[in-house]
């Protein structure tokens, strides 16, 4: 009886990761840049009660033996990167990526972290950063008398100077 007890108590943790991230992916449906998360699960080892053509009785065996599952575990939490929606923001900052690929963005600390989330914008110094804040590698630097900012699909960024009326290439994002 304890046996099943354990067993059952595996299922309902195993139940209570699944429905944390199931909850997790409602709650992020709006999060630019979010991966929905699968919870998988396998078998933990079987307990055999009585072996195949083990002996049930003075003139009988048994043809299959019996086996007792011991329960559950989760074993991985796998992230699903297919392609989601594209959304028009109106934001000449706001990138997507198409396909597969990452943009590539450095921390405060310096290391360097990978993100799908193409909210960008620009910060006090003209940088261009990620809605953390961190800065878009290779650093693209906008200086504040271009104007027009436009990003091409191959991810040439450039801006007009407003004085002149000059066309200036920044640089490029790299996926």
């Amino acid at each position: 009886m304890i046996r099943g007890l354990y067993t059952a108590a595996s299922g309902m943790t195993a139940q209570q990761t699944n429905i944390d991230v199931i909850s997790n992916n409602i709650a992020n449906v709006n999060t630019t840049g979010f991966k929905q998360d699968r919870a998988e699960f396998q078998d933990l080892m079987y307990q055999s009660l009585n072996f195949t053509a083990g002996a049930t009785s003075a003139d009988t065996s048994n043809p299959t033996g019996i086996d007792v599952g011991l329960g559950v575990r989760t074993s991985s939490i796998q992230k699903n990167y297919n392609q989601g929606s594209l959304k028009e923001t109106g934001n000449p900052l706001d990138l997507a990526i198409s396909g597969s690929g990452f943009f590539k963005v450095t921390t405060p600390n310096g290391e360097t972290a990978y993100t799908r989330n193409g909210e960008f914008k620009l910060d006090s110094e003209g940088s261009i950063v990620n809605s953390s804040g961190y800065k878009l590698d290779p650093e693209i630097v906008v200086p504040s008398e271009l104007t027009n900012l436009s990003i091409a699909q191959d991810g040439t960024i450039s801006a007009m100077n407003a004085s002149t009326g000059d066309i200036t290439t920044l640089g490029q994002i790299t996926i």
